[in-house]
């Protein structure tokens, strides 16, 4: 710490007296400034859900350890596979603990499991306020090999000016003012998969649209006032984790989504399809991605892009009735069974989660501009990459997050690791007014230039 600077006199008094003011309205001013919509981050993957930093983000480090560039962290009550998202002064995250810690447990009690919401000073790192959901109104997905990988916190919240939202699985979907009192709750159903849940709500005008495959194989909206049930669209067999999309397209808006019509058949068909936001009325269908899906669509143009186990395709929207020879504009063998790609600048961008293989492929034809592991390897990656500026971000579960350039040449800038913390980092990250927000199983990190 540097030593304090002495003044002497009365005159040196009241610089200092005046200088401690202008520093003091130079933070308050960064508090307080309105926030345009695009420096918030309010959902999975950004305001547009497609994981780009707004422009004005320059100042986000690309390199970051344990002594560089960290600028607070808070510890997290407990585990959680969701991701932070910033509304105005707000960040929210998820977290869950007393179930589903320990894998054979012999002492583990379902009952014990609480699922945590947390909002927290996105200046200073400062708990703001703590929710707590105990099971206690619903049973919840049993604990597997695969849950396990993530957990009961996989749902990231979404937020706007009337308050922040939260998908708990068999729990429900919860309202909360931006205060922390609970304004309505929603019962999604009782099914069960062994996956567990992991869609993300989105907001649409005045609806909040839950894809609850695992709990009722349905995407149901609510009322975001009120909470009442506005429509319920069966989705199929219940093995769908990707997020729901909005893409202008025509004159309208239609909500792209995934669903699977057969489960666990070696005949299995899944369709993408797009319904009416408003009123949950079909609009198109298209039998593409023949198997399950996690990867949420990404949208430009009016052309939406997806990604599936071993398989890419485009799709045109603004279709109407069964697409499938008329709309796929390509499809390519290469895909990932988790990770969310990034459009950007013509190209699409991903990672395989399992082989740690980044693809960069021509968005109008498909046709790949490269394909390279990362360095060293970086093992699973359940994340989704984000973009800032020209750097891809992909973070791994164990070992760090990689920075690449964002071009069709590949060029790996960064392998940032913080090496005190051992667990597992599963969520992606969010990037908000020069400061990207980045979660563990233990700490929500602030990294900034320092």
């Amino acid at each position: 710490m540097s030593a304090p600077i002495l003044l002497p006199g009365a005159l040196c008094l009241r610089s200092a007296a005046w200088i401690c003011a202008l520093l003091l309205g130079v933070c308050r001013a960064e508090a307080q400034a309105p926030t345009k919509p695009s420096e918030n981050w309010p959902c999975f993957r950004g305001p547009d859900r497609l994981g780009i930093a707004a422009p004005g983000n320059n100042a986000v480090p690309i390199e970051w350890s344990d002594t560089r560039n960290i600028l607070w962290k808070i510890e997290l009550p407990g585990r959680g596979a969701s991701s932070p998202i910033v509304w105005e002064d707000n960040v929210y995250v998820t977290a869950y603990d007393g179930y589903g810690l320990e894998k054979g447990d012999p002492d583990a009690n379902q009952s014990k499991l609480v699922r945590h919401l947390l909002c927290v000073d996105r200046l200073t790192g400062k708990l703001r306020w703590r929710v707590h959901v105990p099971l206690g109104i619903a049973r919840e997905h049993q604990l597997s090999d695969y849950l396990s990988l993530h957990g009961y916190a996989s749902s990231t919240p979404v937020a706007d000016e009337s308050g922040v939202y939260v998908y708990f699985g068999h729990s429900g979907v919860f309202a909360y003012d931006h205060a922390g009192t609970q304004r309505w709750h929603g019962a999604l159903g009782d099914r069960q998969h062994n996956w567990g849940s992991a869609s993300s709500p989105i907001l649409h005008e005045n609806l909040l649209i839950v894809h609850a495959d695992p709990e009722s194989h349905a995407l149901l909206a609510f009322d975001k006032q009120s909470g009442r049930r506005v429509w319920s669209v069966p989705t199929g067999s219940g093995d769908t984790w990707s997020t729901p999309l909005i893409v202008p397209a025509g004159g309208r808006h239609e909500l792209v989504f995934h669903h699977s019509d057969v489960y666990h058949s070696e005949d299995r068909t899944a369709s993408i399809g797009a319904v009416d936001p408003r009123t949950g009325e079909t609009l198109w269908k298209c039998t593409l991605l023949k198997d399950y899906l996690c990867p949420s669509p990404v949208a430009r143009g009016g052309v939406i892009y997806w990604l599936g186990y071993q398989k890419a395709a485009a799709v045109r929207a603004g279709g109407k009735g069964d697409v499938t020879a008329s709309h796929v504009l390509w499809n390519a063998a290469r895909g990932t069974e988790i990770c969310t790609p990034i459009l950007y600048d013509g190209h699409l961008y991903w990672v395989n989660e399992a082989s740690g293989v980044a693809y960069c492929a021509n968005a109008a034809t498909g046709q790949l501009a490269y394909e390279q592991r990362l360095e060293p390897n970086p093992g699973r990656l359940y994340a989704s990459g984000v973009l800032v500026r020209d750097s891809l971000i992909y973070v791994s579960r164990e070992n760090g997050a990689y920075v690449v350039e964002a071009g069709p040449k590949f060029r790996q800038l960064a392998n940032n690791r913080i090496a005190s913390d051992r667990s597992l980092f599963n969520g992606t990250p969010a990037v908000s007014r020069n400061r990207m927000y980045l979660r563990s199983d233990r700490f929500l990190y602030c990294i900034g230039q320092k």
